[in-house]
């Protein structure tokens, strides 16, 4: 069976990203999902001179693993200013520090949701623009806007919306 990994950009306990990661992750079928927590993998600030101090931590390490390990990877974004978050751009260098094509041609279903009506679509589309250059397969992609209009009980309540998702849930599926 086909592994895939689940996570989102985000640190919080109440994350709607990693709902929202989660939640897409167990759409996709005939796969086993692994949900991953970025406070799992704690590490401190990138910096060149921590690096040449103390080398790059083991948790840098791990997570890459993970993402090795895997046959493919949903990840929601949270948006913090239009950008990635602390914790996620910070992961995201200190893995680029030990390959440079950190997702590993690792078909993805990048996604993004905020409360707001534009759904994270800043950050999703920075990630769009950068990823492949780091070795991201972006396969399908997905912006929720307007979470806690468009998501409860567990699930996407918009049709249109679920619609969409399904149909690039369908297109990861096909490529895992």
């Amino acid at each position: 069976m086909k592994k895939i990994i689940a996570f989102a950009g985000s640190s919080s306990q109440q994350s709607i990203n990693k709902q929202f990661a989660v939640y897409v992750a167990n759409q996709v079928r005939g796969v086993q999902v692994e949900v991953l927590d970025l406070n799992d993998f704690e590490l401190p600030l990138y910096s060149i001179d921590y690096e040449t101090a103390h080398g790059i931590p083991d948790n840098a390490q791990l997570f890459l693993d993970k993402i090795k390990n895997s046959d493919g990877i949903v990840l929601s974004l949270a948006e913090h200013n239009g950008a990635y978050t602390t914790v996620f751009k910070n992961i995201f260098d200190w893995m680029s520090r030990i390959d440079g094509k950190l997702w590993n041609n690792k078909p993805m279903l990048l996604m993004a949701t905020s409360p707001g009506g534009r759904g994270g679509s800043t950050v999703l589309g920075i990630a769009k623009g950068r990823f492949p250059f780091m070795g991201g397969n972006i396969v399908a992609d997905f912006s929720l806007p307007s979470f806690n209009d468009n998501f409860s009980d567990g699930k996407i309540t918009n049709k249109e919306l679920y619609e969409e998702l399904s149909k690039q849930v369908t297109i990861f599926e096909n490529v895992i």
